[in-house]
């Protein structure tokens, strides 16, 4: 195994929601180090101008390449949408993934010119990204995007299967399921923590597709395909950096990960 498979893969987010990702690539690839960053200190990126987020994205990335990652993945749709050119410049020959490529490579494959529901926070549905990766990828396929702006909110509440949870999902999915649609895809990191109600709200002939476990299955995919995978060594090691750690951070990124988050390292900028 070459010295550069041994490396850490480095994962991304406006704040704490990238760690569904962080959990779907430990399920998915248990033998890859992993250090995430969270910009704690600067969520919400969403109301944020393009180059402010520019400028941010490009701090993290310079950050995560100083740690001597092996693969970039950007686990925050604000960025993805608006941002992911400056993490393929900056990157070099440092493979990068997306959750908004993999979300729409992944529903393209499962409905192939069908109808495909997206749902995401106001700026990644007005960012249009996922329609147009989907539109690039298979001209014929219908998209109907709506954005879910109090998904975050009652997630980080931690109110998973609540009424008002329940009711909020009825109302936001019902213009999309009008629509017939296939495939829902869950274009926000935080919204994996409400699949279990939105398959019950959806149906059972909607299809969920998960942008975490899409973006596990493209790193595996591309770590196998450069060569990269870890394929040996003994446990795991993962490393949690974030900008500012909140009063509730603990909690919140516990339940996101599925596990103890252990100790987590602060940064200045």
């Amino acid at each position: 195994m070459s010295r550069r498979a041994s490396r850490p893969i480095g994962v991304f987010d406006s704040g704490v929601g990238g760690l569904t990702v962080v959990r779907a690539l430990m399920e998915r690839l248990p033998l890859e180090d992993i250090v995430y960053f969270g910009d704690t200190a600067r969520v919400p990126y969403g109301v944020k101008s393009v180059a402010t987020i520019e400028h941010f994205t490009a701090q993290i990335t310079d950050f995560l390449l100083q740690q001597d990652v092996k693969m970039l993945i950007v686990a925050c749709n604000t960025m993805a949408a608006v941002a992911s050119r400056v993490v393929t410049e900056r990157a070099g020959d440092i493979p990068v993934i997306d959750v908004i490529e993999a979300g729409a490579t992944a529903a393209v494959a499962q409905s192939p010119g069908g109808r495909i529901g997206v749902i995401g926070t106001p700026t990644t549905i007005n960012s249009n990204a996922y329609a147009r990766r989907m539109h690039a990828l298979d001209a014929g396929v219908r998209v109907y995007s709506q954005a879910c702006p109090l998904f975050v909110p009652l997630v980080e509440e931690g109110w998973l299967d609540h009424p008002v949870t329940r009711m909020t999902a009825q109302e936001y999915l019902r213009p999309v399921l009008a629509e017939e649609v296939g495939s829902l895809v869950l274009g926000c990191t935080h919204y994996p923590l409400l699949k279990p109600l939105l398959r019950e709200v959806a149906g059972a002939g909607v299809r969920l597709i998960d942008s975490a476990v899409t973006t596990a299955e493209l790193a595996a995919a591309s770590l196998q395909a450069s060569g990269l995978a870890q394929t040996a060594g003994g446990a795991a090691r993962y490393r949690y950096v974030v900008t500012d750690v909140p009063l509730r951070f603990q909690t919140i990124g516990e339940r996101f990960l599925g596990r103890s988050l252990g100790e987590v390292e602060r940064v200045d900028w």
